[in-house]
């Protein structure tokens, strides 16, 4: 049996599996986790990789091994590979204002045209999200650190990096790599043209500096001599949601919306798309093609602040947003709690309205809860559509996933049927899968990814509900204004 692994270095944690290269069946796991914080030393990353690594009986026996990672982190190298400062994590968003600055100066100081011509560039426009906001907030924030920087990567580059034996004092700046799925979240690489922008590298952080080789989605990254043993083979590794997609064997017309720390709504499209208003990301995916996606900073825990309110656990939410009607009377939660992504309201609250005697009971803002997540993740699908991107199947993945009350819900709201994959770890998944791709292309076999068996699903339908999405629609802009730190 030959052994390939994946691994997932997500928000939270880092998981590790490995599996059987030409069935796909798991042998064994790890994990470990991350610290909190929108800030993080890289370091972190390394430490949990090892542990998890150490936790699935290491990798002696392992031939191949790829990484997803966290999309759009800001790893700042100088140039002795030594880390410039923590990294700025996705959902960081201090980069709001920087955000806003570049989109205005690509348009002459007009904010509409400035959104056209980044989407025209990237085919997303910048939010605090994204790598190029963060590179341009460091440039004002903190020149000094700024100054030092040479070179960029995103947290799945450096781990792909360290693997390879670089980093503090071995140089190697010239190897590092990346993928098309990650680097197409930087901010300065087109997924039309596959190149850098590095116009647009200059505008954000001044000047150019060293970048990742993008590598195709089954190019061998490094390969890694063992003494006394065969050689380990890198993968180019992918963003998260494009690993999940792989792991998922996601084809055109299907749409996956994960319910994890953020919410993310994302489809397998056979062309770019290129979406002014910011709404949909356009994202390419780890087999050649694409992966628009709409993105929202605020997904599981919502579920996880109205358990807190309530005095429950994630059980307890789920019996009671089940007991209460479609629409919960009319209370309608704005879940923007953390700010928000899409639409970009960096600065945002949430909000509760409808109010009444009648629907101030728990079970009323259980259900309250979850629809308003799930509304918003159904404006996300909504835009996908509107950029043209087939929605034919929906699966429902992540931790939010796993509640019943979300299942149940979901195709109220969505107005379709949706099916739940079993429980997985679908992003470690589908870098494991890339491994096997890369190890197989690496004997002049595996054109296309290896044809892994799918893991069974569950089917959930009702009757779709349009009242629910009429009245969040109806309030999502009244909420408030986060005051200044």
């Amino acid at each position: 049996m030959t052994l390939v692994a994946g691994v997932d270095s997500s928000t939270q944690s880092c998981k590790v599996v490995i599996r059987d290269a030409a069935t796909g069946a798991l042998v064994r796991s790890g994990r470990a986790a991350h610290p909190d914080g929108t800030e993080v030393a890289p370091r972190h990353w390394w430490d949990a990789l090892q542990t998890a690594i150490a936790d699935a009986g290491g990798l002696d026996d392992v031939a191949a091994l790829a990484v997803g990672g966290q999309q759009h982190g800001m790893v700042t190298l100088d140039a002795a590979g030594e880390i410039v400062r923590d990294a700025l994590l996705w959902n960081d968003t201090r980069s709001a204002d920087a955000a806003r600055a570049l989109v205005a100066e690509l348009g002459d100081g007009d904010v509409a045209a400035g959104a056209a011509a980044w989407a025209r560039a990237i085919g997303s426009v910048p939010v605090a999200s994204l790598t190029v906001t963060k590179l341009r907030w460091l440039r004002d924030a903190e020149p000094a650190a700024a100054a030092r920087v040479a070179a960029v990567c995103l947290p799945h580059d450096w781990l792909t990096w360290r693997l390879a034996g670089y980093g503090p004092g071995r140089g190697g700046l010239d190897r590092l790599t990346t993928d098309r799925s990650d680097v197409s979240g930087t901010g300065y690489w087109s997924p039309e043209t596959e190149d850098y922008r590095l116009d647009l590298l200059r505008m954000a952080l001044g000047r150019e500096v060293a970048l990742p080789r993008v590598l195709g989605p089954a190019d061998i990254a490094h390969t890694v001599e063992r003494p006394g043993g065969t050689p380990l083979l890198l993968g180019p590794g992918a963003g998260d949601n494009a690993a999940a997609a792989l792991g998922l064997g996601m084809r055109t017309g299907d749409v996956a919306i994960s319910i994890g720390t953020s919410g993310v709504v994302s489809a397998i499209s056979a062309a770019p798309t290129a979406d002014a208003s910011g709404l949909v990301t356009g994202f390419a995916d780890a087999t050649g093609a694409f992966l628009p996606l709409a993105c929202t900073l605020n997904a599981s825990r919502v579920l996880d602040a109205a358990a807190r309110m309530l005095g429950v656990d994630h059980a307890g939410l789920s019996e009671l947003a089940l007991a209460a009607p479609a629409g919960a009377d009319g209370l309608v939660l704005v879940p923007y709690l953390e700010g928000e992504r899409t639409p970009n309201k960096p600065d945002a609250t949430g909000a509760l309205h409808g109010l009444r005697l009648a629907n101030t009971t728990p079970a009323h803002l259980a259900r309250a809860a979850v629809e308003g997540m799930l509304c918003a993740l159904a404006d996300g699908l909504d835009a996908l559509r509107a950029q043209g991107v087939p929605v034919e199947r929906v699966q429902l993945i992540g931790g939010g996933a796993q509640s019943e009350a979300v299942r149940r819900i979901a195709p109220v709201v969505l107005g379709l049927d949706v099916s739940v994959p079993e429980p997985g770890e679908y992003v470690a998944d589908g870098a494991a899968r890339q491994a096997a791709w890369v190890l197989a292309r690496s004997t002049g076999d595996g054109e296309t990814p290896p044809a892994w068996a799918a893991s069974s699903t569950r089917t959930y339908s009702a009757a779709a509900a349009p009242a629910v999405r009429e009245q969040y629609a109806a309030v999502r802009e009244l909420t408030g204004t986060r005051p200044p730190a």
